[in-house]
């Protein structure tokens, strides 16, 4: 079921997307080579313990996953797409790191990520990551009322179709509210004109996710959670919480 949210509940919401921004603002500024992931992830506990928040991520288990999700954040490295579990790796010079995060206030979820290159950078690694948040900032600027579903997804896949990226399959954005992961579901490929139609209320977790091989195939670590690119190659991941409005998408996951 899809839930309209309401303009006091769209005001929690915010909070808790500002409190998911500054746990990926901390978490970046942790990263460096020699850093662990586990590190990073006590970062982002911390700032959400002081902030009176509780991860979202932590302790879900959808049915698909063997193990409930033992991260408050997910840290994806190199070739991992998303849901990189946080432990002993320690980061290394020119990695690409995808940091996802998610927290709860008063029951209501803020969702977002951001993905940047530790140390010395490859140029086609700084290419990937602002394709993908080229392809978030289009989602957002098609997710208007009256506007389809389809618009939000064809905006994003034609950055990276235009690029030669890959566009994972299976994988997108979603309904965001009372729960982490609701109704309805965002494809990050799609046919413009196509779909739900887009009413003030929604809320919706837009997540591009581009893939350096051009291959939008994958696969799943022994873990059950790591999804890598079948290819090897490098993955890039970015994700903002938005709020459809009569005035336009709004993002609620900013600093």
């Amino acid at each position: 079921m899809v839930e309209l949210k309401t303009a006091t509940e769209l005001a929690v919401m915010r909070e808790a997307g500002r409190v998911v921004a500054q746990a990926l603002a901390a978490v970046r500024e942790a990263a460096g080579i020699g850093v662990s992931l586990a590190e990073l992830d006590a970062v982002a506990a911390q700032v959400m313990a002081d902030a009176g928040a509780k991860p979202s991520f932590l302790g879900y288990h959808p049915d698909w996953a063997p193990v409930p999700y033992p991260g408050v954040i997910c840290a994806s490295v190199n070739d991992a797409v998303v849901h990189g579990i946080p432990g002993r790796y320690r980061l290394r010079d020119g990695d690409l790191l995808s940091i996802d995060c998610g927290a709860s206030i008063d029951g209501w979820h803020g969702d977002a990520a951001v993905s940047f290159v530790v140390g010395a950078a490859d140029p086609a690694d700084l290419a990937l990551i602002a394709a993908t948040e080229q392809a978030l900032a289009a989602g957002i600027a098609a997710a208007r009322p009256g506007a389809k579903m389809g618009d939000i997804s064809a905006a994003i896949a034609a950055i990276g179709r235009a690029s030669g990226y890959g566009v994972t399959e299976d994988h997108g954005g979603h309904g965001i509210g009372r729960a982490m992961h609701e109704d309805p579901p965002v494809p990050n490929d799609g046919r413009p004109g196509r779909g739900l139609r887009l009413r003030p209320g929604l809320v919706l977790a837009l997540e591009p996710m581009f893939t350096r091989g051009g291959c939008d195939d994958y696969r799943h670590a022994d873990d059950g959670w790591i999804v890598h690119t079948t290819d090897g190659t490098r993955a890039s991941h970015s994700e903002h919480t938005v709020a459809i409005t009569e005035a336009g998408p709004v993002v609620l996951t900013l600093p």
